[in-house]
């Protein structure tokens, strides 16, 4: 279901302290369809029986694990397409699809609010048993199996592990500036749409196509970031600025359903203004992003 492609913005930069980046974009703009290609699943399921087979000649237990495809539905291809109807009956419950994770996350398989609800990784049991020294010696060990293993399966040279996720970012920002910033209609598009929405007092600071796309979620996603900084005392409560082709981290707070429905409501709100100011603009621009990012999934297999 799309719900869960919407997490694949968050899981794209997973790093070890529990920090996850967002991808951006509207709650329509990750298709589905890219995660469950059947090429990238192969390429997927290939990657992961390679890191056992490494794991195993350095003497430690990896199972290899990938999550079960994503079924898509009509509606799902609908708003892939940029059907405005599809987009709007999605916004109109999921906002952005950024705090829908936590007021319905059997919906959008999050682990993150929901850790039963989700597919249980064997590993993180096979980790749980390790003493310190030890899973320290297992981490070594993964990070090193994944750099081999996208070597030979993908033909991507990386400087760890985590450079998986950063070499994919790259590549799609690359492409949205090269194919669709530069786009003259979709320029032309995405002023109008910044022109209503600064009428409705939202802020723009940035017109590009595929920033001004990224706008409303992003916006929520760091209202996010603040409360997740709030609940940590180990982090500092300003969030450093991503500079140019970094991936944007954020902080995930522990809210339940109930806690997090008011911010859902001014979300729903939001996406909404957002996509009435651009009806025309996500109409001509979502199928050109998601056919970016079904050839950036084939590359980088999530």
């Amino acid at each position: 279901m799309l719900k869960r492609s919407r997490l694949a913005c968050a899981v794209l930069s997973i790093v070890a302290t529990g920090v996850l980046g967002g991808c951006g974009g509207s709650a329509e703009k990750t298709p589905a369809a890219a995660a469950s290609a059947p090429a990238a699943a192969d390429k997927k399921q290939r990657l992961e029986s390679v890191k056992a087979d490494c794991m195993k000649q350095k003497g430690f237990t990896y199972v290899p694990f990938t999550l079960p495809p994503i079924k898509e539905t009509e509606q799902d291809r609908k708003i892939a397409s940029g059907d405005y109807e599809a987009m709007r009956k999605d916004r109109e419950k999921n906002g952005f699809g950024v705090y829908a994770s936590y007021v319905y996350p059997k919906e959008f398989d999050s682990p993150a609010v929901e850790p039963e609800d989700a597919p249980t990784d064997p590993n993180m049991k096979i980790q749980s048993k390790l003493s310190a020294a030890q899973l320290e010696a297992y981490h070594k060990a993964s990070n090193a199996c994944e750099v081999a293993g996208a070597k030979q399966v993908l033909g991507l040279t990386l400087k760890s592990g985590m450079d998986y996720y950063k070499q994919h970012y790259a590549v799609r920002r690359k492409a949205f500036t090269d194919e669709l910033d530069s786009d003259p209609k979709l320029v032309e598009l995405a002023g109008a749409m910044a022109t209503c929405l600064k009428g409705k007092g939202y802020p723009v600071s940035d017109t590009a196509p595929s920033a001004l796309a990224a706008r409303g979620r992003n916006a929520f996603l760091e209202q996010q970031d603040r409360q997740g900084r709030q609940q940590r005392t180990d982090l500092p409560q300003t969030a450093p600025k991503a500079k140019k082709g970094e991936v944007p981290e954020y902080i995930m707070p522990t809210l339940s359903p109930g806690e997090a429905k008011p911010y859902l409501d001014k979300e729903i709100k939001a996406a909404l203004d957002d996509l009435e100011c651009g009806k025309d603009f996500y109409t001509a621009y979502t199928p050109r992003e998601t056919a970016i990012m079904r050839r950036v999934n084939d590359l980088f297999p999530m």
